[in-house]
């Protein structure tokens, strides 16, 4: 258990909260009775993919802005991303009357970029296994006289997250169970945060490709593990250490992490598009696709998981349900 304070608390997720009202949707939750016989349980789904720019993360990325000085609102901001939070930071900035620069992999899903210029933003790419995209963004954003704003290791991005367990919760009541996928951590840092105030004896499992199994590392050794770049379906969790910020967050509040391949994820995609009519991103995929492996047991019978995301183009998600690379 650590002795320091952690980055960010309740009060600051149900701060973030109000700050989104009505500008965030207030997503669904979904249920399936096909799923609930499957796993043995009450399984609920906030389903994120129906979030503004199709994924959680405009909800972080427009609680950090809007609390932005008017002069640094002015001169602009600065995002790096493979998509999600490039698009969201995008569509923040607009929504506050500024404009983003984006710096994004030579490699981002197709849809995500374009989607990105499309909210207005100026995209800048570079090369995700060769260049340090931290130390690129900076230099961008010192040059320019932006205000960065990272995808994860942030707190008011942090708690801005934890909205969507907040959500979920506010909806469900107590839980035994919730997953939710790991990438840099700003999601299952901000989302723990929310789940263990309101349903403190519910255990929390992050879920990472097996790829990317940075924080299960780190969770193991007691500090921060880097691992190569992750080569995965699941891009927006293809990152190679947990944030500085996010990781004491885990360590606290984080039961536990399981791993999932890119099949497993591959059959969760046709899963929820078969059963439950919707389309999930890979990475919007991985709690589900750790739920129907059948390697998490004893849950308990109230399981709550959040569908991240839904960004995928139509030739891709044929692709990969279809079983090919």
């Amino acid at each position: 258990m650590t002795t320091t304070p952690l980055p960010i608390t309740f009060e600051d997720v149900r701060e973030a909260a109000q700050r989104l009202k009505g500008v965030a949707h207030r997503t669904p939750v979904l249920r399936s009775r096909t799923l609930d016989e499957r796993v043995g349980a009450e399984v609920y789904l906030k389903c994120e993919n129906f979030q503004r720019i199709g994924a959680f993360k405009f909800r972080g990325a427009y609680n950090a802005a809007s609390r932005l000085t008017p002069e640094q609102l002015a001169r602009g901001l600065a995002a790096y991303s493979s998509g999600n939070h490039a698009q969201a930071v995008a569509l923040a900035a607009r929504e506050l009357g500024t404009t983003a620069v984006i710096l994004m992999p030579e490699d981002a899903p197709r849809s995500k970029a374009e989607a990105t210029a499309g909210y207005g933003a100026e995209i800048v790419t570079y090369d995700r296994y060769t260049g340090d995209r931290e130390a690129i963004s900076e230099a961008l954003a010192a040059e320019r006289g932006l205000t960065l704003i990272p995808p994860y290791n942030h707190p008011h991005v942090m708690a801005g997250q934890g909205t969507a367990a907040l959500e979920l919760l506010e909806e469900t009541g107590g839980l035994d169970a919730f997953l939710a996928p790991v990438g840099g951590g700003g999601l299952i840092s901000g989302c723990a945060t929310a789940v263990k105030a309101l349903s403190p004896d519910a255990r929390v499992i992050g879920v990472e490709p097996e790829a990317g199994d940075d924080t299960k590392r780190s969770l193991a050794a007691g500090h921060r593990v880097s691992v190569p770049i992750p080569r995965t379906i699941a891009d927006g969790q293809a990152l190679d250490t947990p944030g500085t910020l996010t990781f004491p967050v885990i360590q606290e509040l984080v039961d536990a992490v399981e791993l999932v391949s890119d099949d497993e994820i591959r059959a969760a995609m046709r899963f929820a598009f078969e059963r439950l009519k919707i389309v999930v991103e890979p990475s919007g995929a991985t709690p589900l696709a750790a739920l129907l492996s059948g390697r998490l047991e004893g849950l308990g019978g109230r399981i709550g998981l959040i569908v991240s995301g839904g960004n995928v183009d139509a030739e891709r998600f044929a692709e990969l349900c279809g079983g090919g690379e």
